[in-house]
């Protein structure tokens, strides 16, 4: 069942079609791609809407088809990932684009898809909570909407923080889940051991799990470095039931919807932010049945007893990543520099707020007077973000 966000797309990409423009819907991984196109194919077959699927694991042959298909306008609705940004994608008459967790891609690639069309509609949609306040700073351009309501029948997930020490229980607890026909997550911050970091890996744990711990279950496990069509084929036999427990990295964090899945565990929880953490607990809790999210920690120190504290109290995206902000700092709440997150050398994201705000709609009055910068002081201004922006935007 479509839901949330994934329902908002298919909607709004159903209106586009039938105005008689093309779709490109981008997502960060194949297997999230494969899920969309399963969705999207399943509400819209009945209304003679073509849709194809782009993803490095399509054929050679497969993708030239697509390619001249989409060129001349006989694909209504193209599903990929980064491949959508090669040049060789061309599209007749492309009036909407989707990118899906958009912080998983830069600027540039988000200008790239929509540089495709002439001037097309552009939906940008994230379950990572951003804190409301910081949100109209990074998309002050957009308009903004939120879903903040869960679907109906669903239940809030119980989370708990425990230590090593409980290993035994957790462990005892997961194999309960199992037994009344569920299925579990088990998520690594490492995809193999690593003498330098004291940390479990998904290797080490699939190998422990198969042999030992679980082996009278299904173990299989999920990490970046296989191919895609492996990861598929894990992911399809998961999603069907056919394995009760899946070890994994991070990439199952977006999108992956296993309803039968109620029960997380995550390893090291300490080595993940909050955010991040709310998002790998949100791959559970998406049946009817009651779900559990078990965050297993090293360390004695306040800060990280203090983030798994918060993860315990709140379901909140908004308040988790409020205070993942303040803990963490701006920088490591996203992770990377490419997301044209300002860094400032004196003002603090979370602290001046308010400041960044007054900024902002100082410099939306700039812009409503004066667009090209033209004109008496703006004209030093334009030069000052000219050599700022070191020219990887054309102003």
């Amino acid at each position: 069942m479509a839901r949330g966000k994934t329902i908002v797309s298919l909607i709004a990409a159903y209106k586009a079609v039938k105005s008689g423009y093309q779709v490109a819907i981008m997502v960060p991984t194949a297997i999230l791609a494969q899920q969309h196109l399963e969705t999207f194919k399943k509400f819209l077959k009945q209304y003679n809407i073509e849709i194809e699927l782009l993803i490095s694991s399509v054929t050679k042959k497969k993708k030239e088809q697509i390619l001249e298909k989409l060129s001349k306008g006989k694909i209504d609705i193209i599903i990929g990932t980064h491949s959508l940004l090669e040049e060789n994608v061309t599209f007749k008459k492309l009036g909407f684009v989707v990118t899906d967790e958009q912080h998983r891609f830069g600027v540039r690639q988000r200008s790239t898809i929509v540089s495709k069309g002439n001037n097309p509609d552009v939906l940008v949609m994230t379950a990572t909570p951003i804190p409301r306040t910081l949100a109209l700073i990074l998309y002050g351009d957009l308009d903004i909407s939120i879903i903040d309501e869960l679907p109906p029948n669903r239940k809030k997930i119980e989370t708990y923080a425990v230590t090593k020490q409980l290993e035994d229980r957790v462990n005892n607890f997961v194999e309960k889940q199992i037994k009344e026909g569920r299925q579990a997550y088990i998520v690594c911050p490492l995809v193999e051991e690593n003498d330098e970091i004291n940390a479990q890996s998904v290797m080490e744990m699939a190998e422990k799990y198969k042999n030992n711990v679980f082996k009278n279950y299904r173990v299989e496990y999920l990490h970046g470095k296989m191919k895609p069509k492996e990861k598929e084929e894990i992911m399809e036999q998961f999603k069907l039931g056919n394995i009760q427990i899946l070890i994994s990295t991070t990439v199952i964090e977006v999108g992956v919807d296993v309803p039968n899945a109620t029960i997380m565990v995550v390893e090291n929880a300490e080595r993940f932010g909050l955010a991040q953490l709310h998002q790998l607990r949100g791959r559970v809790g998406r049946g009817e049945a009651q779900s559990y999210c078990i965050l297993k920690y090293q360390g004695n120190s306040g800060v990280i007893k203090q983030r798994m504290k918060v993860m315990q109290d709140t379901n909140d995206g908004f308040i988790i990543s409020e205070k993942d902000l303040e803990l963490r700092g701006s920088g490591e709440f996203f992770g990377t520099k490419q997301h044209g997150l300002p860094e400032f050398k004196i003002a603090n994201l979370f602290i001046d707020m308010e400041m960044l705000k007054e900024a902002q709609a100082l410099a939306n009055r700039i812009i409503d007077k004066d667009a090209s910068l033209e004109k008496g002081d703006n004209l030093l201004l334009k030069e000052i973000v000219r050599k700022k922006l070191n020219g990887r935007i054309e102003i």
